[in-house]
């Protein structure tokens, strides 16, 4: 392939038919439904500032191991090693934290992370080991080395005096939150201003208390480790596609060998890539011990490391969708966490609308695609569209029955809600999906086939 051609692929591969006008109409939308579910099943805690808050809580360590893989999926590597990386930055974070505060936690996190990211490329991009053994096995050691370094270090001397033992650290300092004055109620030179946004949100009125309710989630309360992680997404999107170091990674995951031709050095794309990916992930394993509990525990993760492989492939290798994906499978978590039954109740009906639209959708581009019918391709694609249709209007006619016929979700089920919306969203997702077209390919320098 030529310069030029390669250039070419990696921007193509970049492209997308939104824009963000149309995003942000796709989001209104989503919420005038949501507030309107809201009303007419009587859940206001659909969209109260507690939910908001959670679900932002337990959003940033999903997106960040997510985050992580994008970047080492983006040059090529596959990285399924995230929850072991995870589990480094959980305990790395935890033991320099409790000595020297929360931050140098996060310092330390990010650098146990970042360890395990630096085995992976040493592993798949020196030695040629496939990426699914590698990253498996960073899990395993991951969590092997936690629990040993565990046992030895934190049930032993002043750090068991202060609390720890074999499976938890001893507890950590907190990391300071913000609550923005005037809207949410926060504090100015000692004067605490009205909570605007509590009062309007108690009102429970139709779209401006879930307005209101959703702006006091994220502007009470939040960390500023939450902060840093929601400014991550335009500093990654920029870094990846507005400079010549991400072009030059995106070039490694589309085609290594044209970007050989180019003069870029593969391995050492590869690298860097997959350290910042270690990294990522290690500061969602600080982020787990400084925030969501100040304290490592064993078994903290709890599976966010696939989570967020999910929510990456879910928001088709880019930051933005990631940050979606996150946001929805962490918003369907703080349902469980809350033991939201007639929340998820209320959902029912939400999801049921959606397969309604999307079963419109379908049916339309059925009818765009028969003109194309004279070849086996628009065959299938129509036998498609429409099959996709029909199974969208069945599965929208059950959801409604079982609203219509309850009045709260089974405990049982509310757990099972997030394992739910995973399978359900990659199923859904994954006719529209574009992975790197190099990912999870062995390169060897000069062995351009």
């Amino acid at each position: 392939m030529t310069a030029t051609g390669v250039l070419d692929k990696v921007k193509a591969a970049g492209g997308s038919k939104l824009r963000w006008p149309h995003y942000l109409l796709i989001a209104s939308g989503l919420l005038v439904l949501l507030s309107l579910v809201r009303v007419l099943d009587g859940a206001d805690d659909v969209t109260s500032s507690g939910t908001v808050s959670a679900a932002l809580r337990l959003a940033v360590p999903i997106f960040l191991a997510g985050l992580g893989g994008l970047w080492s999926e983006r040059s090529g590597v596959i990285n399924i090693g995230l929850e072991g990386m995870m589990i480094l930055g959980t305990w790395t974070g935890a033991w320099a934290g409790y000595q020297w505060g929360p931050w140098v936690g996060v310092v330390f996190g990010i650098l146990g992370g970042a360890l395990g990211g630096l085995l992976h490329a040493v592993a798949t991009v020196t030695f040629g080991v496939d990426h699914i053994v590698s990253g498996v096995a960073i899990n395993i050691l991951g969590l092997g080395l936690t629990q040993f370094l565990a046992g030895l270090i934190f049930n032993t001397g002043e750090a068991k005096a202060l609390g720890g033992g074999p499976r938890q650290s001893p507890p950590l300092d907190p990391i300071r939150t913000l609550t923005l004055p005037v809207l949410s109620g926060g504090e100015i030179g000692g004067w605490k201003s009205p909570d605007w946004l509590g009062s309007l949100e108690r009102h429970h009125w139709f779209l401006v208390s879930d307005v209101a309710g959703i702006l006091r989630g994220v502007t009470s309360g939040m960390s500023l480790l939450t902060l840093v992680a929601i400014l991550l997404v335009p500093v990654s999107f920029l870094i990846l596609w507005r400079t010549a170091f991400g072009l030059r990674i995106r070039s490694c995951g589309e085609d290594p060998y044209a970007a050989e031709s180019l003069g870029v050095n593969v391995y050492r794309m590869k690298y860097a890539a997959v350290v910042i990916s270690g990294g990522f992930s290690g500061l969602a394993g600080a982020f787990l011990v400084t925030v969501a509990a100040p304290l490592y525990q064993d078994g903290q993760t709890g599976g966010r490391g696939y989570i967020g492989l999910a929510a990456m492939i879910f928001g088709n290798w880019r930051p933005g969708g990631l940050a979606a994906g996150s946001l929805l499978f962490g918003y369907t978590d703080a349902m469980n966490v809350r033991g939201g039954g007639q929340s998820v109740h209320a959902l029912l009906l939400f999801v049921t609308v959606l397969l309604v639209a999307v079963a419109v959708w379908q049916a339309v581009r059925a009818g765009r695609l028969r003109p194309q019918i004279r070849t086996d391709l628009g065959r299938r694609e129509v036998r498609g569209a429409s099959v996709g249709a029909v199974l969208s209007l069945v599965a929208a006619a059950g959801l409604l029955a079982w609203f219509l016929a309850s009045d709260s979700v089974p405990g049982e089920l509310v757990s099972f809600t997030p394992h739910l919306v995973t399978l359900l969203v990659l199923a859904l997702a994954s006719q529209r999906l574009r992975m790197p077209a190099a990912d999870g390919l062995r390169y060897r320098r000069g062995e351009a086939r």
